[in-house]
Order: structure tokens, then sequence, then C-alpha cells
């Protein structure tokens, strides 16, 4: 963990034209927010069974959540994506997100969700100024999702899914974690229900973060090639240039509207291309998703609540923390302890 010591009397010289440029050259346009730790799943390759959650101390407020959000603009940040844990659930969650939604320089609003919700929220999101959505959904079958899910119900995300569709957001997309031996034979399965509703999908590697006990990650690894060469016995699909806001490297389905993204931290790491950092509920600024540096906001954000210019050179300088790569089931290199629900998605 790292963090930055700024001096008070220096004003940020990043010109929000320009945006937030890191050592290595990259250019930050997207920050990904956390609004909760908590969710009413528990995703078996993202948090244990029995979860302990951060005290409502710890965590920040959502007056200090939107602050977070306007310095980002003024900095240049044009695409913010809304996280968790399950972002829905938290409490008055729909006046956070309208009000970030309306903050000059913003270019698309993005949310994560496991779908719970969607079916009484996804009307109120698309008119707050949400403008993509995905939707965590790993399995069709209704046994298979409830373990691994512990407690979700299919039938409920399916439901919040089609309401999803019919609120007409500028795309939608599943996000399926493949494990091996799981739900690795539902990948095609999961591309026609897709195709079915005309919307995307996207297949990730799991990724090492946290201690978990249900299984041996090295075990249940199943890399996106390997879906490739499964699609690709049914469909036709080819590589296209498609900007989005994150990592996924996206192939047409040929004769379909759907879009396939792959999304490879495992075996393809991407971080050349990173355009981003997350911001946790506890106000941490985490430069990498594979990588412990940070800096703390939470504690500027209580000491000076009213110097959002602080607050914007803090961030400013944590850009030189901004490390490289990630080295993910590299054995020189310390494993992420954190869980995913932590780390903001």
């Amino acid at each position: 963990m790292s963090d930055i010591t700024t001096d008070p009397t220096i004003d940020s010289t990043t010109d929000p034209a320009i945006g937030l440029i890191d050592k290595h050259g990259r250019h930050i346009d997207y920050v990904r927010l956390s609004l909760t730790d908590r969710c009413d799943f528990r995703c078996v390759y993202c948090m244990s069974e029995e979860m302990t959650f951060l005290p409502r101390n710890q965590i920040l407020s959502l007056e200090e959540i939107y602050k977070v959000a306007q310095a980002f603009t003024e900095l240049g940040v044009n695409k913010i994506r809304l996280t968790g844990g399950e972002p829905l659930i938290r409490n008055n969650v729909m006046s956070l997100i309208k009000d970030i939604g309306q903050l000059p320089g913003l270019d698309e609003l993005l949310l994560t969700t496991n779908g719970s919700q969607l079916e009484k929220l996804a009307g109120p999101l698309r008119e707050a100024g949400v403008n993509r959505i995905n939707i965590s959904l790993d399995s069709l079958n209704a046994e298979k999702f409830k373990t691994m899910t512990r407690t979700g119900k299919l039938k409920q995300v399916l439901k919040g899914v089609e309401t999803a569709v019919a609120a007409g957001f500028d795309s939608i997309r599943l996000n399926a974690v493949v494990l091996r031996g799981v739900n690795d034979h539902e990948i095609i399965d999961l591309l026609e229900y897709a195709m079915g509703l005309g919307i995307n999908i996207a297949y990730i590697e799991e990724m090492p973060l946290g201690n978990i006990n249900d299984h041996e990650r090295q075990d249940t690894v199943f890399s996106n090639e390997e879906v490739k060469e499964l699609i690709l016995e049914r469909y036709a699909i080819s590589p296209i240039d498609m900007s989005t806001a994150g990592p996924s490297r996206y192939y047409q389905v040929e004769g379909q509207r759907t879009k396939v993204g792959f999304i490879s931290p495992v075996s393809h790491n991407f971080c050349e291309s990173c355009n981003r950092v997350r911001v946790t509920v506890e106000g941490r600024l985490l430069l990498c998703l594979g990588n412990e540096y940070s800096t703390d906001l939470r504690q500027l954000l209580r000491d000076q609540p009213e110097n959002i210019e602080l607050l914007k050179q803090t961030i400013v300088k944590s850009m030189d923390i901004k490390p490289l790569r990630h080295y993910f089931y590299d054995e020189e290199q310390p494993q992420i302890v954190r869980f995913m629900n932590m780390t903001g998605g």
C-alpha cells in the first residue's frame, strides 16, 4: 500500500482537456466507483460465504462519493462506472446516480450489477442518465445459478435482464465468469441467450482476488482461447475494432447483432492499454486491479471536505504510482487478499 503526500499550497496543474496521464504515458479517462462492499449474492469466485462487511463509518458517504466523481470529471475523466458489491442495494442510491449523471464533462455513466434489482430500477436508471449496463450472468440453470451465487434467484435476474432490454439502454452486456468443470458447458447456451435478446456478452477469466474455499482457482481456470474455440465450432465470429470503456476484445457474431467480448486478465494481460483506476467504497484510490498500490482519499475528504483542489491534486499525484502491469499467479508477487467485492468490480 502506498500513499501520496500532497502540498495544499500547490494547485493541480493537470489540464482537463488533456486528462490524467500516468508515468507510463497512459491516458486515464475512466474511473470505477464502488458504492458498497455489500451484495445480496455470495458468488463463489467473488467472496466467501460468511463475509464481514465494512462498518458504516469506514465507507464513503453518498456525498463523499459524489465529490470524488466531481473531482475526476474536473480532471478530464469522461467515463464513470458504478460498481459494488451490488451497487443498487445501497440506500438512496438513485439520488446519487442522478446527481453523478448530471456532472459536466461526463460522456458515459455505466453500471455493473448482478441484475437482482433491475426489474424495478432499470427504467429509473435510464432516466437518471445511465448509458450502458453490464449484468453478471454465469448460468442459465437455476440450480447451478444458485450454487454459483449461493443466494441468487435466476428467475429474478432474467426478469431484470428483460426489463433492462425494454428500457432502451445504449448497450447491455452480460458478463459470464467461466469456471472449468462448473459452467464451461454453458458457454454456447449463454451466447445464444444473448443473441436471442440482441445484446452483447463477455466471457471473463476468473481473477485470483481474495482467499476463497470453494475451489482451487488454478484448477478451474478456463482460458478465453478455449472459450473462443468452442464458439467457433458453432458460430462464425470475427474481430472488430470496438471502442469501449474497459478491456474487452470484441468479436462480431456473423449475421447477429450480438458482439462477443473476451476479458483475459490471466492468459493475456491487457495492461499496456489500461485507461482506468478504481475507488473502493472505503475511499482507496486503487491504481491497479492486480496490485495493492493505492492512495487514501477518505481521510482527505474528512479532514478537508470543502477542498476539492487538494482532492484533485492528490489524484494527479497518485498517477505516479500506477504500476505498469499486474502479475497474477507470479510466485514472486504477493497474493491479492482483498475480495472482488472490496475492489469494486
